[in-house]
């Protein structure tokens, strides 16, 4: 195996650690930790720097593992949903970022789309979810949900994401892994 192979499996390994510390901060208080997106944070983020299959994966692991693990979130239907979505992110933010100009604006505009993306795989996945289990999902908790609730998660993910992928970029840290 190659070492820069070696070096993204770590990479992916820490973002998924970082995904399951990470709510620790902010769940003490479950509304606030719902509005802040902990886990959504080094998910996107290994999609920039690792890649979009890597950021798929540790997406899709993500949810599941802490659900098993710790109980949250909810295995059904908030995990299994959150795993689409968050698989999403990965894939979007890696692939996007890789296939675009390289500079500051495609940053900002990778996350977005990838946000945005996530975001309608999180409420396709919730219908089909909800739908089996006989619950209703509607338009407005779509909208609840996906941005009205998460509107502090968004600006958090908006600032601190690309100014940390600009700083390794500025560093040289993302040549390493592409």
């Amino acid at each position: 195996m190659k070492p820069k192979e070696i070096r993204r499996m770590v990479l992916a390994a820490f973002f998924i650690a970082l995904g399951m510390i990470l709510p620790y901060f902010t769940g003490q208080i479950p509304t606030i930790g719902r509005m802040l997106l902990p886990m959504h944070i080094p998910v996107l983020l290994c999609g920039f720097i690792v890649g979009g299959p890597y950021g798929l994966a540790v997406g899709l692991i993500l949810p599941l593992f802490r659900s098993y693990l710790l109980g949250m979130p909810p295995l059904f239907p908030t995990a299994v949903a959150m795993t689409f979505e968050l698989g999403a992110y990965g894939f979007l933010t890696g692939y996007l970022y890789r296939h675009l100009p390289k500079n500051s604006f495609t940053i900002y505009l990778s996350l977005v789309l990838a946000m945005l993306g996530g975001r309608a795989v999180w409420g396709l996945a919730s219908l089909s979810l909800y739908g089996l289990s006989g619950q209703a999902f509607s338009w407005q908790l779509f909208m609840s949900g996906a941005f009205i609730n998460a509107v502090p998660g968004i600006i958090l993910q908006l600032i601190a994401i690309p100014a940390i992928v600009i700083a390794l970029k500025k560093n040289g840290y993302l040549k390493r892994f592409s």
